[in-house]
């Protein structure tokens, strides 16, 4: 008998890519410390979502926020 796991259909490359990651993870990712991070969440120019008590930052929205300062420093 096998038993049904919450991955169950998900391959690890999408377990790897998940849509929401730690506020730490984020700023690892845009290579600012965590601090910088968690003022740009608190600001809401980085979006986040709240799970619980844990503060999530949307993949999405780093990659929109990159694409902002591009666009940013485009205009300069």
């Amino acid at each position: 008998m096998r038993v049904a796991t919450d991955t169950e259909g998900i391959s690890s490359s999408q377990i790897g890519l998940s849509p929401l990651v730690r506020v730490e993870e984020a700023a690892a990712l845009l290579r600012i410390g965590r601090t910088a991070a968690y003022e740009l969440v608190m600001r809401g120019t980085l979006q986040s979502v709240k799970v619980g008590r844990r503060r999530l930052v949307v993949r999405e929205g780093i990659n929109r926020y990159v694409a902002e300062l591009l666009a940013q420093q485009a205009n300069d």
